[in-house]
C-alpha cells in the first residue's frame, strides 16, 4: 500500500477528525470574536470619549493589532471551505446579503481610523470618528445575526434570535474592549472604562437570558439541547466568569479581567456549538459526519493544520509581546 493509499484508507491514527474539525472551526471563530472583539469594543467606546487625546489613546491601543486579528476570520472561512465545503456553500448562498453587510462593516471599521488620522480638521475627524463607531457596532451585530441564523437553520436574514444575539455580541465586545483598554491606558480614562465594562457586562447577561428564551420559542427541536449537561455547564461557567470579571475589574486586576472576558467569548461560542452538534447545517439537513470531506483531503488538511496553526500562534505571541504595556503619553495611531 502506498502512502497515498494509506492516507485515503482511514483517518489519521483513528482519530474522529470530523468532530475535531467541527471543534476547531468553532475554536477559530471564538478566537476571532475574542481578538477582534476588543477592537470592536474599542470602537464602540470611542463614542463615549470627547477628549481628543483620549480618542488618540484608544486608536493607539488597537493600532498594532486589529488587522492581524482579522486574520482569524479568514482562517475561519478557509477552514469551513476546506473541511465542510457544502456547509460553506449553503450558508454563504443563503445569507450572502448578510455576509456583504459584515464585510462592509469591517471595511468601514478598518478604513475609518486611517482616514481619521489623515487630517486634523474637526469636521473631517467628526465624520470619520462616527464611521469608526458605526463600523465597530455593526460588524459584531451582523456577525451575531449570522451565527444565530446558522444555529437555527434560518433561511431568512432577519430573525428575532438573530437580533438578540447580535445585540449580545455587541455588548460582549464592549466588555472585551473595556478589559483590553484598561490594560493599555492609564489615569482617568482607565477609571472611566471600569464603569463602561460593568454596564456592558450587565447588558450582556440580560441578553444571554433573552437569547436562551428566544431560541426556546423559535426552535422547539433545540429545546432538549438547552437543558443538556454541556450547555447548562457553560451557562454556569458564564455566570462564574462574569463574577470574576466584575471582581477583577473592581480590584484593578487587569489581566485577570481580560482572561475572564476571553472566557465569556469562548463560553458563548461553546454554547452555540453545543446546541448545534451533531448538525452543522440544519437548513440543509447536514450533520458533521455527512458534511465532512473525504478521508484523503481530510488527513492532508489535518497534517497542514497541525503545522500551520502553531506558527500562527507564535506570530501572535510575538506581536502581542512586542506591543505589550500601556500606551505612553503622546503615542498615537
Amino acid at each position: 500500500m502506498t502512502d497515498v493509499d494509506a492516507l485515503a484508507a482511514e483517518p489519521l491514527f483513528g482519530l474522529p477528525l470530523a468532530d475535531l474539525w467541527f471543534g476547531l472551526l468553532f475554536f477559530i471563530l471564538g478566537t476571532f470574536l475574542f481578538l477582534d472583539g476588543f477592537d470592536f469594543g474599542a470602537g464602540a467606546l470611542f463614542a463615549t470619549r470627547e477628549d481628543a487625546e483620549e480618542r488618540e489613546q484608544l486608536l493607539a491601543a488597537i493600532g498594532p493589532f486589529w488587522d492581524g486579528n482579522e486574520v482569524w476570520l479568514v482562517v475561519f472561512g478557509g477552514a469551513m471551505f476546506a473541511a465542510f465545503p457544502s456547509v460553506y456553500a449553503n450558508l454563504f448562498s443563503r445569507h450572502y446579503l448578510l455576509m456583504f453587510a459584515i464585510l462592509g462593516a469591517l471595511i468601514v471599521r478598518g478604513l475609518s481610523p486611517e482616514m481619521y488620522e489623515q487630517r486634523h480638521d474637526e469636521t473631517w475627524q467628526t465624520w470619520w470618528g462616527r464611521a469608526f463607531v458605526v463600523g465597530s457596532l455593526t460588524a459584531p451585530f451582523f456577525l451575531g445575526m449570522f451565527t444565530a441564523n446558522w444555529l437555527l437553520g434560518a433561511t431568512t436574514i432577519v430573525t428575532l434570535p438573530g437580533i438578540i444575539v447580535g445585540l449580545a455580541l455587541v455588548a460582549l465586545t464592549v466588555v472585551d474592549g473595556a478589559a483590553f483598554l484598561r490594560l493599555k491606558t492609564r489615569g482617568d480614562l482607565r477609571d472611566d472604562l471600569r464603569t463602561d465594562g460593568y454596564r456592558a457586562l450587565g447588558a450582556y447577561l440580560v441578553l444571554v437570558v433573552a437569547t436562551i428564551g428566544s431560541v426556546y420559542v423559535a426552535a422547539p427541536d433545540l429545546r432538549p439541547g438547552l437543558f443538556s449537561a454541556p450547555v447548562v455547564a457553560l451557562v454556569v461557567v458564564t455566570l462564574a466568569l462574569a463574577g470574576v470579571y466584575a471582581l477583577a475589574t473592581r480590584e484593578d486586576r487587569y489581566y485577570l479581567a481580560f482572561v475572564a472576558a476571553a472566557g465569556l467569548v469562548f463560553a458563548l461560542v461553546g454554547i452555540v456549538a453545543g446546541l448545534m452538534y451533531p448538525a452543522i447545517d440544519r437548513a440543509g439537513g447536514l450533520t458533521v459526519e455527512s458534511a465532512i470531506v473525504s478521508t484523503l483531503p481530510l488527513n492532508l488538511m489535518s497534517i497542514g493544520a497541525a503545522i500551520l496553526l502553531p506558527l500562527i500562534f507564535v506570530y501572535f505571541v510575538v506581536l502581542y509581546s512586542t506591543f505589550s504595556g500601556p500606551i505612553e503619553a503622546g503615542e498615537s495611531y
